[in-house]
């Protein structure tokens, strides 16, 4: 019933401007690779399933462009990944081709285990197999004839990277593992931890599709056995095998955001034990930054114990474990941030000024006294964290304001676009002549710091009003 109804909402538009039109824009569109156009399209009438230059449907045109967002607009409209094409493909089995994990998410859909026939399914999967079998290039090969130099280049879907491969006139992106990790998973069947394991670890990157997609599978099984499997890397001789373990761990925690409540104690108390013992300064770092998000009452002792440690990056995520998620400091942490404000790398005292922001909460005395030192920083990246902090928070001490209004005279337009923004939360009388002396934009999408004016305006109206 709701689906007719939109249909009738949408049908004077598809008749006004014209069936055959809007088929005419979807296809300028998804050439293009023009997502939003691909939406007001399909939404106003146009055929999802529509033909492109070459006869085939629209959806192979965007699978062949790896344009997933295109994709997802015309299945969710209607389009058919399953349809099955003159040469006996489908949309699903191109997408599985082309080596995206995104587009393959994308066209896989609901209850792919129950819309897609057993054949189909072991048709899709041998051939994600046969890729990371042979490899992207050596797999152009065979289907080109082409013996040059393959042509790399690294790209980003949905968040995470991979390199795209360009040989004899074909180009694939190098996520195989990634595709077939995420379509075991969609269909049910349960990969063996030890080959997860040695899919991600080929790809020794955090942001690595193939890793990533390795990773949310594991982070998402419970069972006393898969946990038996994945708690022995702690001890794995490759550091790299024990920094795949801290990121299970950490999309474990991620899992909550999206609204499943595993109960990860258990993994608190593992990453706390295995913290004191780390020996690799990387691995140590990742195992930090996944703690600092449990509420566990040792994390602050655990990063205490690693202040002074020599890898920067562990100092940067101790700033995190030291910080409480609510009650009081207490000396000891206190001391070492105060310390850590002044490491002698930029990334940790960059760390440390934008970790103590308090929006909407009034400052202690001490992140107080720190944000108003690294506001002095001699690096430009310290400096402006320490503004967006400072300005974010609801402190109105005097050197506060003196240091919002100092900022005012920067060169730097982004510290004055801080120092306006923190005056106007405060409702300063400055607040008109701070956003004059920014000047006027061009502004990062989605900044609220300029928005903040037109609410100081409407504040104050109501107030006089």
């Amino acid at each position: 019933m709701d689906e007719e109804r939109s249909a009738r909402q949408l049908r004077p538009i598809a008749e006004v401007v014209g069936i055959a039109d809007l088929n005419d824009r979807l296809v300028a569109a998804v050439l293009a690779e023009d997502a939003e156009e691909v939406w007001s399209c399909v939404r106003a009438g146009a055929e999802p399933d529509a033909p492109g230059p070459d006869g085939l449907p629209l959806l192979c045109a965007a699978v062949a462009g790896h344009d997933s967002e295109s994709a997802r607009w015309l299945v969710d409209y209607g389009a058919d990944p399953d349809r099955v094409l003159p040469d006996g493909t489908t949309p699903l089995l191109r997408a599985v081709d082309s080596g995206s994990p995104a587009m393959v998410g994308t066209l896989t859909g609901k209850d792919p285990a129950i819309r897609i026939a057993p054949a189909e399914q072991e048709r899709l999967l041998g051939l994600a197999r046969n890729w990371c079998t042979v490899g992207a290039v050596e797999t152009l090969r065979r289907r080109t004839g082409a013996r040059g130099p393959a042509v790399r280049r690294t790209v980003t879907e949905q968040f995470v990277d991979l390199d795209e491969v360009s040989l004899g006139g074909l180009t694939v992106r190098e996520g195989h593992s990634g595709v077939l990790t995420g379509l075991e998973r969609a269909l049910g069947i349960l990969t063996p931890a030890a080959e997860l394991v040695a899919r991600a670890v080929a790809y020794p990157a955090e942001l690595h599709a193939n890793w990533s997609a390795a990773s949310f599978t594991l982070g998402r099984r419970r069972s006393p056995r898969a946990w038996s499997e994945l708690a022995a890397l702690r001890h794995h001789p490759d550091p790299v095998h024990r920094r795949f373990l801290a990121d299970v761990l950490g999309s474990r925690e991620t899992s909550l955001v999206f609204g499943e409540r595993p109960d990860v104690t258990p993994d608190a108390d593992f990453l706390v034990a295995w913290a004191l013992d780390e020996p690799d300064g990387d691995v140590l770092g990742r195992i930090l930054e996944v703690l600092a998000e449990k509420d566990h009452p040792d994390v602050r002792s655990v990063g205490l114990r690693y202040v002074a440690h020599p890898h920067p990056g562990v100092r940067y995520e101790v700033v995190s474990c030291l910080l409480p998620w609510e009650g009081p400091l207490g000396e000891a942490a206190t001391a070492a941030l105060v310390a850590l404000s002044r490491d002698p790398v930029v990334t940790v005292r960059a760390g440390v000024a934008w970790k103590l922001d308090s929006h909407g909460r009034e400052l202690a005395p001490a992140f107080r006294d720190v944000l108003l030192a690294l506001l002095q920083d001699t690096d430009d990246v310290v400096r402006h964290r320490a503004a967006a902090s400072l300005a974010g928070s609801e402190d109105c001490a005097p050197a506060v304001m003196d240091a919002l209004l100092a900022l005012l005279d920067e060169e730097d337009r982004d510290l004055r676009l801080e120092a306006a923004y923190g005056l106007a939360v405060r409702d300063h009388p400055r607040t008109e002549e701070a956003y004059e002396r920014v000047g006027p934009g061009p502004y990062v999408e989605h900044d609220h710091r300029p928005d903040a004016l037109w609410r100081y305006r409407m504040r104050n109206r109501s107030e006089e009003g």
